[in-house]
């Protein structure tokens, strides 16, 4: 088990980060949604991360042809996909596991979805059950709540309309990958606009998506193959986010991170950072799939802030917003956020536990925390086998040092999260 040792900066640090890992939802979506067209798919910057080139894995397991060169992939798909002969593990990935459910709901065949230990304890009826309603075969540990899941595809699916009671990018992604499939036009509403990268990219290979007056999202089934995707994966803005809260809690540091995406839903958490006070620029430079471009963050003083709004949009970040907030002056408050008990841990539970150790003041809610600012401390830090938790109190370290235990879980999304932390000394 690998472990970090975070040493306090001695001075202000000015950086251009290129090499921030690149998207993981684009990238995971990117090998899933070639699977719907009948040509080659050209793909650069994948993220060739633990997770990632497990659901290429997959992908290829279900027939498509592979071709890597480093970071560059094509992949060629067959008409119609193969029962593979084994599992198909999905490492760490929620975001996988989910949208596989989804996409091979309406394939014929039978299917096992698994993964790592901290995967399978995570609950996955929330995506279960509203696919069962529409005719799919799904079972699994809990009465289907956890994997490894078992899916017997099938065919010509229920058409839908569906509200769905969690804002999650997850469920709604994997009900339009299964609508893709279905009989007729389905329908899906959330409350408040999840991640969009799906509607998106889909719409820009050829699928006919749209939102009506109403605020339903309307799935038209696909009538022939959709074009080839031909893309470069931007950089990741919630990965990149560690490194604007090291700026921003870092007076007169500054970070560019450059060519990642900027789309709205995405982009939430470096307004937060940017009510909080830190001096926050976007500059966009293309806009095909996704707007993407530069960011700018540079320190400043930091006040306290109420987060209660758009929660799905930066449900990642919240673990290294909580950094910030605890070196801010005042009060912050995080609300609304229940989702996160459901991630890759409990992340309310993670949040606040290790930020007692650091000495922290809190409260804990059932939906989020309150935070008096003022000092994080060192500590020795639990990582709860989540890559967020563990890399947001890797940039606390650079505040008051810190020890964190368990840092292999960074592996799956981040690879190099380490070696842009050590250049910032």
């Amino acid at each position: 088990m690998e472990n970090f040792s975070i040493k306090k900066l001695s001075k202000p640090f000015d950086i251009t980060i290129e090499n921030i890992a690149s998207d993981k939802s684009i990238s995971h979506r990117c090998a899933m949604f070639s699977l719907f067209s009948n040509q080659t798919s050209y793909i650069k910057n994948y993220l060739t991360a633990e997770d990632t080139l497990n659901t290429l894995k997959i992908v290829e397991q279900l027939g498509a042809e592979i071709v890597r060169n480093g970071s560059d992939v094509e992949i060629t798909p067959i008409d119609n996909l193969v029962e593979p002969n084994d599992i198909l593990d999905c490492g760490n990935s929620g975001t996988a596991m989910r949208l596989f459910c989804g996409l091979l709901a309406s394939v014929d065949g039978s299917f096992v979805l698994t993964g790592d230990k901290y995967l399978r304890s995570r609950p996955m009826k929330r995506v279960a059950d509203p696919l069962r309603s529409i005719g799919a075969n799904i079972d699994g540990r809990e009465n289907g709540n956890k994997a490894p899941l078992f899916i017997r595809g099938v065919k010509d699916l229920t058409p839908f309309t569906y509200i769905s009671p969690v804002d999650s990018a997850q469920v709604k992604s994997a009900m339009i990958l299964a609508a893709l499939r279905a009989k007729g036009i389905s329908k899906y509403k959330e409350n408040e606009l999840t991640r969009d990268h799906t509607e998106r990219m889909l719409c820009g290979m050829g699928a006919n998506i749209f939102t009506d007056s109403e605020g339903f999202i309307n799935i038209e089934p696909l009538k022939s193959h959709l074009k080839p995707l031909n893309i470069t994966v931007p950089t990741d803005p919630s990965s990149g986010f560690f490194f604007a809260v090291a700026a921003a809690i870092s007076k007169r540091s500054r970070v560019v991170i450059k060519n990642a995406s900027l789309n709205p839903t995405r982009v939430e958490a470096y307004i937060i950072l940017q009510k909080m006070g830190a001096i926050v620029n976007f500059i966009e430079k293309e806009n095909v799939y996704e707007p993407i471009g530069d960011i700018e963050v540079i320190g400043n003083e930091l006040n306290g802030v109420e987060v209660s709004e758009n929660i799905s949009w930066l449900i990642d970040e919240l673990p290294a917003l909580s950094i910030a907030m605890s070196l801010a002056k005042g009060k912050s408050i995080v609300k609304n956020a229940k989702e996160l008990r459901v991630k890759e841990s409990d992340r309310i539970n993670a949040v606040v536990n290790n930020l007692k150790l650091c000495g922290v003041n809190y409260t804990e809610f059932e939906d989020g925390y309150e935070i008096i600012g003022g000092a994080l401390h060192k500590a020795t830090i639990d990582s709860f086998g989540d890559h967020r938790i563990a890399m947001s109190f890797s940039i606390a370290g650079l505040n008051c040092d810190m020890e964190i235990n368990d840092t292999d879980c960074i592996n799956s999304s981040f690879p190099n999260f380490k070696e842009i932390l050590d250049s910032l000394y």
